[in-house]
């Protein structure tokens, strides 16, 4: 094997590296990925928070179940989400937006919760940005 053979696929992935927009893509992809898993986990723990508080009642209402029960379930939503964004960034970007217009939705509903709406709909526009880059990102790491 040549040692041009050898030193072009490093020599590409250094420039992707070196590419701005492809390293807000690697960081948006990440924070993603780790973070509505870590948040779904701690749905069954409840040790950052106690989450069923931050749902809405009228929520509570039509879910069949207790408030905790609702949880488990936002909890495996967004367990599959952040795995979704790492498996398939084009989609679990759309994906985690959409589940955070539900959240801002939840959270406009429920008095003295506005500016945690506001900051999830930084995260939404976040994650669009994440699917954004992804259609022109992903799958380049592959490419030589």
């Amino acid at each position: 094997m040549s040692p041009e053979a050898t030193t072009a696929p490093e020599a590409s992935r250094r420039a992707a590296l070196a590419d701005p927009g492809y390293q807000a893509f690697l960081i948006l992809r990440i924070g993603f990925t780790v973070a509505p898993i870590l948040f779904g986990l701690d749905k069954f723990a409840n040790l950052l928070v106690d989450w069923p508080g931050y749902l809405a009642p009228w929520i509570d209402d039509i879910v069949p179940g207790s408030d905790q029960a609702a949880m488990y379930a936002v909890g495996v939503i967004e367990i599959v989400a952040g795995i979704a964004v790492a498996v398939a960034p084009r989609f679990g970007g759309w994906l985690v937006a959409a589940w955070l217009g539900g959240i801002i939705v939840n959270l406009l509903s429920i008095p003295d919760y506005y500016d945690i709406a506001l900051r999830d709909f930084g995260l939404l526009l976040a994650a669009v940005a994440l699917a954004r880059l992804a259609q022109r990102y992903h799958g380049e790491r592959q490419q030589p």
